[in-house]
């Protein structure tokens, strides 16, 4: 080898290698419909250099979905590390607004949201939708670790589907949840109506009394709660929450975030950094030295 390729492989190996755990923001939860799908979940190594550009990219969560008009709820936007990206979680769905698919699918009735594509995280749940208006119950959205629980009912007495749990990773150096989906709602009007949970990691809560269901816990991709009909009124469903991105490489180099990118890095602990990026728009870069 010539000796100025000599310095280079000195002053930038090639080779090395990095934990990453990308999630994109999760689905919006809908009125009178299912909640959303968590964002979807990649986790692996990724081979790098040093001195090179690498896109990073936060998805935002989902917006809710309209009350006056039925919207469905909004699909999460996707988070891009280099050539890895994780695709939003799907809005939550119902009566004639179908749910969407994404990372995790949104929760909806009849019919839920699928994981597309797969590998990221897990389907909705169904509802049910039958021909008595009152007796709505969505299901719960997907979560990165579980599927969204299905809607119940016994008559008057029902229940909204479970939002899916998330996965817990511990590339921080300790165990969190993240990727949860949105619970689903029943209608305010039954005689007992229960509402389904958020799952674990993020997701938030569906509503069977008036108010603004919670949305998905920002930089951690869950999914909106769905809201219902209480009181007289349609009630606000809640939009997804953010993703992030995590990377965890050699304690002997340091990142630059580029312009635009919002990220912390601890103290190194047990030969590593890892930096949490939870701000960055499409374009922005990171890179070692």
């Amino acid at each position: 080898m010539p000796i100025l390729g000599i310095i280079a492989s000195q002053n930038y190996p090639r080779g090395l290698t990095l934990d990453y755990l990308v999630i994109a923001g999760g689905g919006g939860g809908t009125t009178y419909g299912g909640g959303g799908g968590a964002g979807g979940y990649k986790t692996n190594a990724f081979t790098f250099a040093l001195a090179t550009n690498y896109t990073v990219t936060i998805g935002a969560g989902g917006t809710y979905g309209d009350p006056v008009t039925g919207g469905v709820g909004g699909k999460g936007n996707n988070a891009v590390f280099s050539t890895i990206t994780s695709t939003g979680g799907g809005g939550g769905g119902g009566g004639t607004q179908t749910a969407i698919d994404g990372g995790s699918g949104g929760g909806g009735y009849p019919t839920a949201g699928a994981a597309d594509p797969s590998g990221q995280g897990n389907a909705g749940g169904a509802g049910l939708d039958a021909s008595d208006l009152y007796y709505r119950y969505s299901g719960g959205g997907g979560g990165a670790g579980t599927a969204g629980g299905a809607g119940s009912s016994n008559g008057t007495v029902g229940a909204g589907g479970n939002g899916g749990n998330g996965l817990a990773s511990s590339i921080t150096g300790s165990s969190v949840t993240r990727a949860g989906g949105g619970g689903g709602m029943v209608d305010g009007r039954l005689t007992t109506p229960t509402a389904g949970t958020g799952g674990t990691g993020g997701g938030g809560a569906g509503r069977v009394t008036a108010g603004t269901a919670p949305s998905g816990t920002i930089n951690l991709g869950g999914g909106g709660g769905a809201s219902t009909f209480a009181s007289g009124t349609y009630s606000d469903a809640g939009a997804g929450g953010s993703g992030l991105i995590i990377l965890r490489y050699p304690d002997t180099l340091t990142i630059t975030l580029g312009a635009g990118v919002t990220g912390t890095t601890p103290a190194a602990s047990g030969g590593f950094k890892v930096t949490t990026i939870t701000a960055a728009g499409t374009g922005n870069t990171v890179s070692w030295s």
